[in-house]
């Protein structure tokens, strides 16, 4: 890339950039920053950086920053150490090279936030020009030096007169690139600086306003717990848009981390990835962290700040490695301890979080017999006996049955109620893997996946004879339903209102689906689907001998109306069960519905 020749009013040689800037802006600006503010963030951290270098060497020079924008320029001042012509030549031109290795302050290089020279290249992603002015404090006596540089590659170094800056530390000019003046616009820099550097430990203004807010929320003095739940709760509403149900103090003192996960107001889905604010040595790296909690923390944001965690390239990321795992686990930790801090202080404030977040919470009980153990009088389940915990429900029932589908409980709850048969709906997300857990934090429970097996034998039988009587009505019935998989039994069971109920299992239905793919098939798919039928109970409709609409349906005789009677009473127990209707079920409905209307109209001679 050939040089410019200078303008400046001293005459210098021209040099270049030792790779292609354009090419370099474009990287930056479509692949490395999701967005051009970053370039805000990285004078700020050039400032912040020389600054932290010079009170390394010198602990009550001033730290300062200041940044002033006007006219789609941006001029920001700095205390820091400076830089000399040779640091210039070193630092600026070669891409990647950082102040933070000079000499002398080596030791203090955890400190710092970023890299002087791709820091401030970053800055073309918004201006077309930047011009440096820089003093060192190092070396006292020497001439400030101008570093001036144009978005082609081209750069002069100058000296000036002592006079052009009086004090050790940078001024860095930027001048907007065309369409780019929005990034510079005074209100836009005041937020930015705001949303950046907060919780920075120096001194940070824009056009004299404050923009650094010390100590952090969560270091600050409040004169009660009250005031200071209401604090953070005000410091979530601004920076995060809701009112926290509650606040968690996050401090890992040995990770370097402090901060503040807030409770969110309203329930999420466990497959939405949370996001988090993570700010490195008081520099906000990202708003969008998601690997910072475990999975199963998803009911929390967190705001923290940190100096142990590796950022990526861009800084815009945390880097995955052991550090953060083992951040990660502490964080989990700590929000683990606040549950059982309420589980053993505060019921009420924990009754009001798990009527919102209880999906959070069995998520980690799921894995964590501790915790599971914990909750146990606490996480609400729906049962026969209706919204309990386990730890009640177990002191209830000798055995806990379960089923593993909504539908399959739909299907059974009146019934197995009715029975005194006690079940858990574990159709829910981790329902049944906690009721399967539950003998392994509850010693002697008794834990049993409910089928129709189970269901039927708590049935009341009824009298041989009167089944002999109706024996015939039984075998008509019998013979419509089979060609749909399943069988029709007569027993007595309350309650009386319940003419009929449609049992099955999972593997009744798993031979079912089968068996109806069988018959849709083509030749050798249908006897590769044969060689796999299995010996599954079929399904069965139970006939509720108690019912008056059963007692007067068992005393008709003709098959053709016996069968309308029988499909009638099959559609109507799906309905109850709210089961998903296969084709043949719903035409199975559609025919009973029309064989209704002919004999309401008809009478049952017509048939």
């Amino acid at each position: 890339m050939d040089s410019q020749t200078s303008q400046a009013s001293q005459a210098s040689p021209s040099h270049t950039f030792q790779v292609d800037l354009r090419g370099l802006v474009d990287l930056l600006s479509h692949h490395l920053y999701s967005s051009p503010k970053v370039y805000l963030r990285e004078l700020l951290q050039n400032a912040v950086d020389a600054v932290t270098a010079r009170r390394a060497e010198e602990p009550g020079a001033p730290a300062e920053v200041r940044l002033y924008a006007a006219g789609g320029a941006l001029r920001v001042e700095d205390s820091g150490v400076g830089l000399t012509e040779t640091d210039v030549h070193e630092l600026l031109a070669t891409i990647g090279r950082s102040s933070k290795r000079a000499d002398g302050i080596q030791e203090a290089r955890s400190e710092f936030l970023g890299q002087f020279g791709i820091g401030l290249l970053a800055c073309f992603v918004v201006a077309e020009r930047i011009r440096v002015v820089s003093r060192s404090a190092r070396t006292p006596d020497a001439a400030p030096v101008e570093w001036t540089a144009s978005d082609d590659g081209s750069y002069t170094v100058r000296t000036l007169a002592s006079e052009a800056r009086s004090e050790p530390g940078t001024t860095v000019q930027l001048t907007a690139r065309a369409g780019a003046g929005e990034w510079l616009a005074p209100e836009k820099v005041l937020a930015l600086a705001r949303d950046f550097g907060a919780l920075l430990p120096y001194d940070v203004r824009v056009d004299g306003e404050a923009v650094t807010e010390l100590p952090a929320p969560w270091d600050r003095s409040y004169p009660s717990p009250a005031g200071r739940r209401v604090a953070l709760a005000r410091h979530c509403h601004d920076l995060f848009g809701f009112t926290p149900l509650d606040s968690i103090e996050l401090n890992v003192p040995l990770a370097g981390v402090r901060g503040v996960a807030y409770v969110l107001p309203s329930a999420v889905s466990p497959a939405q990835r949370a996001t988090h604010r993570v700010h490195l040595k008081g520099m906000l790296l990202t708003e969008r962290a998601e690997q910072l909690l475990p999975d199963w923390a998803f009911f929390v944001r967190c705001v923290l700040d940190t100096d142990s965690l590796r950022p990526t390239a861009s800084r815009e990321a945390l880097y995955e490695d052991e550090t953060l795992a083992a951040v990660r686990e502490a964080l989990g930790e700590r929000i683990r301890s606040w549950l059982t801090g309420l589980a053993a202080g505060d019921p009420e404030r924990l009754a009001a979080f798990l009527s919102v977040h209880h999906l959070g919470v069995k998520s980690l009980a799921r894995h964590d017999a501790e915790m599971l153990r914990t909750m146990l009088p606490w996480l609400p389940f729906e049962t026969t006996d209706g919204q309990v915990s386990l730890e009640e429900f177990a002191r209830r029932h000798p055995v806990v049955h379960f089923t593993r589908t909504v539908e399959e409980f739909r299907q059974v709850a009146p019934i197995a109620s009715a029975q005194g048969i006690g079940v858990v709906n574990g159709g829910y997300t981790y329902d049944s893997d906690l009721v399967q857990a539950l003998p392994s934090v509850r010693p002697g429970t008794v834990v049993a996946e409910l089928d129709a097996d189970t269901v039927t034998a708590h049935l009341d039988a009824v009298d041989p004879a009167d089944e002999l009587a109706l024996a015939g009505f039984l075998a008509a019935a019998r013979a419509t339903l089979d060609p749909l998989g399943c069988d029709v039994v007569l027993r007595a069971f309350h309650p009386l209102t319940v003419p009929a109920l449609h049992l099955d299992d999972r593997a009744a239905r798993h031979e079912q689906a089968r068996a109806d793919a069988e018959a849709q098939a083509d030749d050798l798919w249908a006897g590769i689907l044969g060689s796999l039928r299995g010996t599954a109970p079929r399904a069965r409709l139970v006939l509720n001998h108690l019912n008056p609409l059963i007692r007067r349906i068992s005393s008709l005789r003709g098959p053709e109306l016996i069968g309308t009677a029988t499909e009638s009473l099959y559609g109507q127990a799906l309905l109850m069960a709210q089961r998903p209707l296969r084709p043949a079920d719903s035409a199975l409905l559609n025919r009973a519905f029309i064989g209704l209307l002919e004999w309401a109209t008809n009478g049952e001679e017509g048939h």
